[in-house]
């Protein structure tokens, strides 16, 4: 895989000549993140080697370079899900290739279903941490120490410097932020009203179908780590929302105004 992370890397440079600082992965509804971008350059991932391409509704599939501030910036507008089948090397690769492009922060988003009372739908929940239920790990096989150690100590997976100035951000734009804990599960499908109480008896705030594997790759390559859901549905083991991804897409745009704000004063004062 380092020789396929350098190819994509040489690639790019030759491309863009850009070395950004921030890595940010955009979540289900929130690929207009863009916008508060000054574009410089936009790569199509089915134009870059060893990349994957997106096949989800809601993912449109690009690199996006360009600066927030005076901060230089890359977003993958739509991520990799192990559940469209690829394995957890493929859905990390772009994490990868970012950490060698030059970023030192990774910001990744998602939109989640919620199990925690507090929540509603259209909840912003800054992820304190995560469980990890997928069935594949990212660093299982041969570690490549020039990537990472063996064994990963993930104490502070998201960076509680970043929460707690994201918290600061949200105070004094009067935006209401919740933090939780994460679940990922594999999907493609939503939860059922026993897995939503299993989320809840297992110490999770919500549950996803993202995220966690990307993080752990983060970590794993000393990239300080922030994570950002959206409630976009509610579940719990009496009552359970009749649920689409056509709804979810719709949820998360509501936020979406919401979570640029944050993102790009985190990434701007950061």
């Amino acid at each position: 895989m380092w020789e396929q992370v350098q190819e994509t890397v040489n690639y790019i440079k030759e491309k863009t000549g850009f070395a950004p600082e921030y890595g940010v992965i955009l979540g289900s509804g929130l690929g207009s993140f863009t916008n508060d971008i000054q574009v410089e350059f936009t790569l199509p991932y089915n134009e870059i080697p060893n990349f994957p391409v997106v096949t989800v509704e809601g993912h449109k599939g690009a690199l996006v370079f360009g600066t927030i501030g005076d901060k230089k910036v890359v977003a993958m507008q739509g991520r990799f899900h192990f559940y469209e089948g690829y394995d957890m090397k493929q859905v990390t690769f772009p994490v990868r290739v970012m950490k060698y492009l030059g970023i030192t922060k990774l910001i990744v988003s998602n939109a989640s279903g919620g199990v925690n009372p507090a929540y509603e739908v259209g909840s912003i929940v800054l992820i304190k941490d995560h469980i990890n239920m997928l069935p594949e790990h990212p660093l299982r096989g041969k570690n490549d120490d020039r990537f990472g150690p063996r064994f990963v100590n993930m104490s502070e997976p998201y960076s509680l410097k970043m929460i707690a100035k994201t918290k600061e951000i949200a105070k004094a734009a009067n935006i209401e932020v919740k933090d939780g804990i994460y679940m990922g599960l594999q999907g493609p499908t939503f939860e059922t009203l026993s897995e939503y109480r299993m989320v809840k008896i297992l110490g999770a705030d919500c549950v996803g179908m993202s995220t966690v594997p990307e993080v752990i790759v983060a970590r794993h390559m000393e990239l300080e780590t922030f994570g950002i859901s959206v409630i976009t549905d509610m579940g719990d083991e009496e009552n359970i929302e009749e649920v689409n991804h056509a709804e979810v897409l719709k949820a998360a745009e509501k936020a979406e105004p919401s979570v640029r704000l944050l993102i790009k004063e985190l990434i701007k004062q950061y």
